[in-house]
This record gives structure tokens, sequence and C-alpha cells, in this order.
């Protein structure tokens, strides 16, 4: 049973509004019965990924290692008045995507001008594992620029759920830049140089810095609740199946792009700190040390809730659970995550600001997302986590080749659209 002197004392007040309803523990969680191996306890990240390409990189886990340690989310207003400013701002974009993370040399300049790097990596071209991917928001496709047309139409304003609690200031955006690096100061600087760039066609509206964690002791990293987050990411072809869009007979120019959701979730820790190691197992439906589902006895052993119809096991309200019921009927709504911790500091009133940056990419947010978060509505972890901003986005295609630009599919007039 749920502690309920725990449930009255937060609904009390102490934490404010109640929690919310977020994916923040393992959504991508196959149907088969497969068993995979535990992963070693390193698994490093490339030092490059590609710049060109029918797909921007920065979405579906690399193949080789993980994803990167360090990330900023930033969403922005373009203030670029005209389609020729936003084209503009797109090719400003490329040239910066291309150089940053394509290891370019930097232009030379003068001694008595500003140089054209920032220096924060040194004199060498500091890739450091780094991807820029870019996406675009609902509030693009006003009248701005003539592209209402254009929506894809599963792009809208970001849905508000029943105990999120958003703040303007942290929510929304014209255009969600995703930066990602091995380390800090490689995010920081391409963040740097890309504002540098682009100040007369863009304004940042948020920005949030992220981290991930290092395996401890192996396998999957953490989330701030101590739990691993991400143990069952699909993979491979079982992941490209429920990310990328494929075939849009109203908006060819979608192919090679994706949906990608984002929801900066706080964690209220200092009372997550208080409750039983018990309570906080039967509210993920994992053991915290091994990353095990309660009914097995390793990280990627899969639940058997066929076997456990009634939840002695894996209580039928953790999260896992209600995430992911292990059906064929919710094999098409896993989602593909590439979530990172967040600390902003302390609040007003004195109590830690950090929690989660929930991320995550699929065909369909109403399909997917929406459809896995109204199964959490009501869920044990939400008297923990507070989403409070983010968005919806749609992920561009790729820069083709060194003659692309950014958005190309997208800015193309033609008789149709």
């Amino acid at each position: 049973m749920r502690d309920i002197n725990r449930r009255s004392l937060l609904k009390g007040g102490l934490l404010g509004a109640a929690g919310a309803a977020a994916t923040i523990g393992v959504v991508g969680q196959g149907v088969a019965a497969d068993r995979r191996a535990a992963e070693p306890a390193s698994i490093p990240t490339l030092d490059s990924y590609p710049v060109h390409g029918a797909r921007q990189s920065g979405v579906d886990a690399p193949p080789a290692g993980r994803q990167q340690a360090a990330s900023e989310f930033m969403a922005v207003r373009v203030t670029a008045t005209d389609r020729a400013g936003l084209e503009t701002l797109f090719t400003q974009l490329t040239v910066m995507i291309r150089r940053l993370a394509g290891g370019l040399a930097s232009p030379d300049t003068p001694v008595a001008r500003p140089p054209a790097d920032n220096g924060v990596l040194g004199a060498g071209p500091g890739i450091d594992g780094l991807t820029i991917t870019v996406a675009v928001g609902a509030s693009l496709f006003d009248d701005r620029f003539g592209l209402a047309d254009k929506r894809p139409a599963g792009l809208t304003p970001m849905r508000v759920f029943g105990n999120d609690r958003p703040e303007p200031a942290w929510t929304g955006g014209d255009l969600l830049i995703q930066v990602c690096a091995n380390h800090a100061d490689a995010t920081h600087r391409a963040v740097r140089e890309l504002l540098r760039a682009t100040r007369e066609n863009m304004q940042v509206l948020w920005r949030i810095r992220g981290f991930g964690s290092p395996p401890r002791p192996e396998g999957t990293p953490r989330n701030l609740l101590g739990f691993k987050d991400g143990t069952a990411n699909p993979q491979g072809d079982d992941a490209r199946s429920l990310i990328w869009v494929e075939d849009d007979r109203d908006q060819p120019w979608t192919v090679g792009g994706t949906y990608v959701v984002v929801r900066l979730i706080r964690m209220f820790t200092e009372f997550w700190d208080r409750i039983s190691i018990n309570e906080q197992e039967r509210i993920f439906g994992r053991r915290r040390d091994s990353g095990a589902p309660l009914d097995g006895n390793a990280e990627f052993d899969v639940p058997d809730y066929r076997a456990d119809p009634h939840g002695f096991a894996v209580p039928t309200d953790a999260h896992i659970r209600l995430a992911n019921p292990r059906t064929d009927a919710t094999a098409g709504q896993r989602l593909i995550r590439r979530s990172y911790n967040y600390d902003l500091g302390v609040d007003a009133n004195g109590n830690l600001q950090a929690g989660h940056i929930f991320v995550c990419f699929q065909k369909s947010i109403q399909e997917q997302f929406e459809t896995v978060q109204e199964r959490l509505d009501g869920e044990p972890l939400e008297d923990y986590v507070q989403p409070f901003g983010g968005g919806y986005f749609f992920v561009l295609p790729g820069i083709r080749d060194s003659h692309d630009v950014l958005g190309s599919g997208l800015l193309a007039r033609s008789s149709k659209h």
C-alpha cells in the first residue's frame, strides 16, 4: 500500500502543487521477451558524428556508444521579420553546424578585431563529439513567413496535462536547438558561437544545461532520483522504425525528420530522500541498485506482467508498468529517449532546483508520447516530480550534402506548398 500519511503531507502544501505525470523511467521497453546481456561498465562516445545526411545527428543513440555526457537545450524566438530573414537564419545555422560539428578551422581575423572563435577549447578544432540538432515549433508556422500550409500535421503547442505547472518563461519557442558533446565546455563554446553568428535573426527564450552520469557501477546511467534511466531504449532498426518520418504525402518535406518532446521536470529530491527504499522501488518498479525489474534479477531482464496480473511483484501502478504495459497493442507507442539531468541551484525558498530534462523522439506525438502520458496520469511518482516547461518540436531533415542548407525542404517554394 502507498504511504497515506506521506501523501497527505504532500497534498497539504509542502510541495506547493502536487507532482505531475512525468515519463522519467524506462518507456522504451520492447514486447518480445528477449534478454539483453548487461553492457560493459564503460562505453565511449564517439569523437565526431556526421554533419551531412538524410537525417540530423543527435537523435537516435549512436551505435558505437552512449549519448554524449553534456547537453544544452535552447529555445529561441525568430526575430527575422520576413521569409528572406528566416532563410538567412537557416543558412547561418548551417554554416555554424559545418564549422563546429565538422571541425572546420575558424576563419582568420586581424589582430585588431574580435577573434572568430571564443577560444574556450583552445586552438584546435575541438569537435569533442559535438552534435547540433535543430527543430521547429508550431509558432514558426504563423503568418510571419508564409509557412502556415507547411506545418507538420502532428506539430501543435505543447499539451498541458492535469498535473503540469507550465511557466511561460520556460515554455515553447519557434526553434529548439539541442547541443550535445562529450564535455560541458564544448557545448558552451558551441552555444556562444551559434548566438554570435545569428544575433540579428533570433533571440533566446529559455536555455537549460544538462548532464549525464557515467555507469555506476555498470550499465545504464542514473537520474537524480538514483534510478537507472533508459534501460530499455529500443536500439537499431527497432528504434529507427519508431522515430523517423518515412512517408508523408501531405508534407513530403518532412521525410527524414522526427517529432521531439522536451519536458523540463523538477524533482522534489528532499522529499524523495525521506521515503523508504522499498517504496521508491515500488514506485518505479525496479531495484535501485541493479536496475532489475522487481520480478527479475538483472537490469536487462524483461518483466513478465502476464505472470503477475495482480501486481504482487511489480505493482500495477508502477512507472515502468504504466509507461509500457508490454502488449502487442502498445508496442508502437514506445519512445526513443535522450534525456539528461539538470541543476539550477536553489529556489526562493532554499529548496534544490534540480531534476530531469525529459527528451523523447517519435513519429507521432499524439499516438506515442501523449498516449503514454495519459496512462501515467495519477501515478505514485507524481508526488515527487513536476513538469514546468518545454515544448513540442519537429526535427528538420538533415543537411543532405555540402551544397544543401538546413530547412531547404521547408523553405522551398512550389505550386502546392
